[in-house]
């Protein structure tokens, strides 16, 4: 059973990237080389071996094991603490669901009711992933205050321009798949999909 174990400890470290495998970095600071396991992501934004990098983490143990879990950015280590926080999600396995895209993609994803999306990671059925999709679906959807995520926002202003509401626009982007990317590409997808239905 994994718990965390005062995550805040140690918010993050900086220092020289020493070592690079697909699931762990070792990161040297003041004399000690820190072992973090990290995603893909988080892989994809780590320098070259002997360059300076900062990660952001979180402490968590499993009986006698202790193990931290690195990110790129403040946004994925809260939004990992939030999955994890979620029953039957486990860290590796948040981690995982963390390492399946960039998190704007992710949320989206989720936000959209994406359940198969979240399927791809070892260890999550389709029980985990509806549990996933209806603990965060209506966070991730309006957002803070009714504010879209990342490019979406744009999606959405740009619809209400051509005289959509809010609802009507909001709707449409929650059913866009997540493989459209970009503002422009987006925007043209829910036109077309909005203009099947009148």
């Amino acid at each position: 059973m994994w718990r965390c174990y005062n995550k805040n400890m140690i918010f993050s470290i900086e220092g020289i990237l020493q070592l690079k495998t697909l699931s762990y970095v070792v990161v040297e600071a003041g004399g000690v080389g820190y072992r973090v396991r990290v995603g893909s992501e988080t892989l994809k934004h780590t320098p070259a071996l002997g360059q300076k990098t900062k990660i952001y983490t979180s402490l968590y143990q499993r009986e006698n094991d202790i193990e931290l879990y690195g990110f790129s950015t403040i946004a994925e280590m809260e939004f990992f603490e939030v999955l994890n926080s979620i029953s039957g999600i486990g860290p590796k396995s948040a981690l995982g669901i963390l390492s399946i895209a960039p998190l704007d993609t992710l949320k989206r994803a989720i936000a959209g009711g994406q359940i198969d999306y979240l399927t791809k990671v070892s260890g999550i059925g389709k029980k985990t992933a509806q549990r996933v999709v209806i603990e965060l679906r209506d966070k991730l959807g309006a957002g803070s205050g009714g504010e879209e995520l990342g490019e979406d926002e744009d999606v959405l202003h740009a619809l209400q321009a051509l005289g959509y509401s809010v609802k009507e626009a909001r709707d449409a982007i929650h059913a866009l798949p997540s493989d459209i990317q970009g503002a422009e590409g987006r925007i043209k997808e829910a036109l077309k999909r909005m203009g099947r239905k009148h």
